[in-house]
């Protein structure tokens, strides 16, 4: 029977039962074969030649796909249908045939379907087609610029910048996106400004609100009112005068549905809506797909098949009735750059099933389907209409006016299943005299000249917002509209840039680390047109050429390549200390603006006779003091710095706190001598705010581990210390917990021995220490219960028991079996670290070779990244 290739085991699965037992499926799961991760796998001197290998953990699902050739050599690839599935199934090809004992019948079949449904899955059977070599010259030819990038510019950043792993060619650009933005609201000077609102009462008796809009006769500008003065002039200007209504304007509005999704927008939404990263959404939607409840859902397209449409619109008329469904159905086109149109959006296969009629039981597919799903039916239904009414008010003398808005729904239309996300926070102006106050709420029935009873007028004090931090929603958002990445990158260049350290997400914000900051800025120093959007844009469009025929592989990868290389040899020529030097010069003066005392912007604040330049531990960077150690100013990225929080009166030596630490801010007592010899340090806990550290707190953590007093039982000591777990007291080899440093710090004898006691009897409650006999090898077996649950016990190997397991149904035999187990595991792990650190040795001897001998390459092993 003829052989079928899908990339995962669900995949294959769902297609074998529509094949049925004419075809044997087999997955690849996923890509078979990459490049060799070291450096020269693309060589730019021999026409850019690539040295492709299959790792180890994809060699045996070859071995399956060329066992089951063997048996019938009509070969069938049924890959995803984008750039990754045809290389996917081109890789699969290239392995097969360089595999001994198998033999294709002519060329592979490759089918494609944008769903995996019976019918899609047998109509793409019936019309096979060849791999599109095309398709695979554009991810030949991304691969190859990732990794040039990643194998040319990672050494150089390890070389020059320290605490850089890597760059790409994409996830440069999109740090440097935030990097940016972080810049604007740093450098953002807010605004103060006032509002007035005024609560009026109509004829009829109902009340309203009104922002103020002119005073004096002149019309207020966004932030015209600018203090509390101008603010109390304009209530009293309000206060003296009386009002009526001068003009009511009632006009229809309407809005139109959304298009249904493509991988960005369901990424947005997904964030926004389920609070799902990226990396999440992608892969439930990748098991939705599997299961042949949505099409395709790498694409950025928002075309949907007339066959689905006509579902759809069915799906409405039958749920919401005839007046929500249009006359005719609706196109979209999208708006992206670069979009494949041949594509389809993200959809439910059968409109006609809901996320409850889909018999989804995870809560992460179900809630995903519905939102595709509520998208989809929204996107062919009527538009919401409104009257959008805008009320006009003067004082008699026309001096004074006032505006209030208001918005009636007439009919809901699409809004019935559906309404779009927002990532953008209230923008200052929704408060300037221009908004539309009340505009989501009905005014009541007004009528030009109506007189109006004034009521309480009220100024209200606002300041201008910097613009938002991205969140990955936003980001990917960002990525669509300048033309960057693809719909298959999104989600792994945001997690990428989180994993490497770059950007670290805060509250679903996107905050950039200080390395990530030194990153770009490198980079535009040195590399600048490889940061530029347009630049990384123009590749992106110049990938979409060679997929379509249009420009040729090596065309393209040679116009990078000779501007590039050049870059890259000139930075390898720089000297670590200018490089630094030259960073400092930019980002010193920013960090800490120099004061008026102070002519050079770099010179120390503390010493005076220091210059202030970047500094890097080996988890930090930060900027300090070339007087260091015997001046102790440092400064973080954030604002924090070190200082001095007093003398400790035994030695009369001075404390600092200290920040720049590989593993946070530390307290440190007196300074380094002329011996060099390390002074006494502590580390303060992540629960202790290191802005609130007084001189008490900093001599009792110094102190540390510190008697507290003698036990009143058997006057042994109660000892005070913090290690890896938190705060704990230890009384003859009893440990109590504690919450929090701030209670350790502050015990008394009385709550100690009472925190003592209900630790010794939560552990004598414990399963006790049991013998269950001798070892076959000699010593005897024993059961406990530990810190991680119960355990067997044998000489020095210590074997976890099941936690379905009763601890005390445990027998001799079974207690054998688990440390045989876990003696085999421990072995293997053993020879594992010797195998890399022989090899690593074997690295190092072999790098210090090559710097004898010039034309000698050094391999590198590196993940180059997009």
């Amino acid at each position: 029977m003829p052989v079928v290739v899908v990339e995962s085991p669900a995949k294959a699965k769902t297609i074998a039962k529509y094949l049925g037992q004419d075809y044997k499926v087999v997955a690849s799961f996923g890509h078979v074969r990459d490049l060799s991760p070291i450096d020269g796998s693309v060589d730019p001197d021999h026409n850019f030649d690539m040295k492709w290998q299959v790792p180890k953990a994809s060699a045996s699902h070859i071995t399956a796909i060329a066992d089951a050739i063997k048996k019938d050599p009509v070969l069938i690839l049924a890959t995803d249908p984008d750039r990754e599935g045809e290389a996917i199934s081109w890789h699969i090809t290239e392995a097969l045939r360089k595999k001994r004992g198998v033999k294709l019948d002519g060329e592979p079949k490759r089918v494609v379907f944008n769903s995996v449904t019976p019918d899609s899955v047998r109509d793409a059977m019936a019309n096979p087609r060849q791999i599109d070599m095309e398709l695979v010259d554009a991810y030949i030819a991304r691969r190859a610029l990732d990794y040039l990038v990643g194998f040319h510019l990672s050494p150089v950043l390890w070389r020059k910048l320290p605490g850089a792993r890597s760059a790409g060619r994409v996830q440069s650009v999109c740090v440097r996106i935030i990097v940016e933005r972080e810049r604007e609201i740093e450098t953002f000077k807010r605004t103060e400004f006032w509002s007035v609102t005024a609560e009026f009462t109509t004829p009829s008796g109902q009340k309203f609100t009104s922002l103020l809009t002119i005073l004096d006769g002149k019309k207020l500008s966004a932030h015209g009112l600018s203090s509390e003065s101008a603010a109390t002039a304009a209530v009293e200007a309000i206060k003296g005068r009386n009002f009526s209504v001068a003009s009511v304007q009632a006009k229809p509005a309407k809005s139109n549905p959304p298009p249904p999704f493509m991988t960005a927008t369901l990424q947005q939404e997904a964030s926004r809506k389920l609070r799902m990263p990226p990396s999440v959404t992608m892969r439930v939607a990748q098991q939705l797909y599997e299961r042949g409840l949505i099409t395709y859902m790498r694409t950025d397209a928002v075309f949907m098949v007339p066959q689905a449409v006509q579902a759809v619109r069915k799906t409405i008329l039958q749920r919401f009735g005839q007046e929500y469904l249009p006359k005719s159905a609706r196109a979209f086109k999208s708006k992206a750059k670069n979009a494949q149109e041949a594509h389809e959006c993200i959809r439910p296969t059968y409109p006609e099933k809901d996320a409850y009629n889909a018999n989804l039981t995870d809560s992460d597919q179900r809630r995903l389907y519905e939102l595709i799903w509520n998208r989809t039916v929204a996107s062919q239904m009527q538009p919401a209409v409104f009257v959008q009414t805008r009320v006009e008010i003067l004082s008699d003398d026309h001096s004074t006016g006032l505006r209030a808005t208001g918005r009636i729904t007439k009919f809901d239309g699409y809004q019935a299943v559906y309404k779009e996300g927002r990532d953008e926070p209230e923008r200052d102006s929704d408060l300037s005299p221009n908004a539309q106050l009340n505009s989501k709420s009905p005014l009541p029935p007004l009528c030009e000249n109506d007189s109006l009873e004034r009521g309480e007028v009220k100024p209200a004090q606002h300041f201008t917002k910097p613009p938002p931090r991205y969140t990955e929603a936003s980001l990917v958002k960002e990525m669509v509209e300048l033309g960057i990445g693809r719909p298959s990158t999104y989600s792994s260049i945001v997690s990428t840039i989180q994993d490497r350290g770059y950007v670290l997400r805060q509250s679903r914000q996107l905050v950039p680390e200080p390395v990530g900051r030194l990153l770009v800025l490198f980079l535009k120093l040195y590399f600048e047109r490889y940061v530029q959007f347009k630049f990384t844009a123009e590749m992106e469009q110049d990938l979409d050429d060679i997929a379509g025929g249009r420009k040729k592989r090596n065309a393209v990868l040679s116009g990078f390549w000779g501007d590039f290389s050049s870059a890259v040899g000139s930075a390898s020529e720089l000297q670590l200390a200018d490089v630094l030097d030259r960073l400092s010069d930019i980002l010193v003066p920013v960090l800490i603006p120099p004061s008026e005392d102070r002519t050079d912007a770099r010179a120390c604040p503390r010493c005076e006779d220091g210059r202030l330049v970047l500094r890097s531990s080996r988890r930090n960077v930060y900027v300090g003091c070339t007087n260091s150690p015997n001046c102790y100013f440092k400064r973080s990225f954030d604002g924090s710095e070190s200082r001095e929080i007093g003398i400790d009166p035994e030695t009369n030596l001075p404390i600092t706190l200290q920040i720049g630490g590989g593993y946070g801010p530390y307290l440190q007592l007196g300074l380094v001598g002329d011996d060099n010899k390390k002074p006494k340090r502590a580390g303060i806990p992540k629960d202790i705010d290191p802005a609130c550290v007084d001189l008490q707190t900093a001599l009792t953590l110094l102190s540390l581990p510190l008697t507290i007093g003698l036990h009143p039982d058997d006057n042994e000591p109660i000892v005070l210390g913090i290690g890896p777990y938190g705060p704990y007291l230890r009384h003859a080899g009893v440990y109590a917990n504690m919450k929090s440093t701030a209670e350790a710090l502050s015990v008394e004898m009385k709550m100690a021995v009472e925190l003592l006691a209900q630790a010794k009897e939560k552990k004598a409650k414990a399963a006790p220490t049991k013998t269950l006999g001798d070892h076959p090898d000699g010593g005897v077996i024993t059961t406990s219960a530990g810190r991680f649950g119960p355990y067997v016990k044998w000489n020095r190997i210590y074997a976890s028991i099941p936690k379905d397991t009763d601890p005390n149904s445990v027998t001799l035999d079974g207690a054998i079996q688990l440390l045989a187990e876990k003696a085999k595991k421990s072995t293997a792990t053993k020879k594992t670290a010797r195998t890399r650190k022989s090899t690593t040795r074997r690295k190092s001897t072999t790098a210090r070779k090559s710097t004898t001998v010039k034309k000698a390459p050094q391999k590198r092993k590196h993940a180059a990244t997009n």
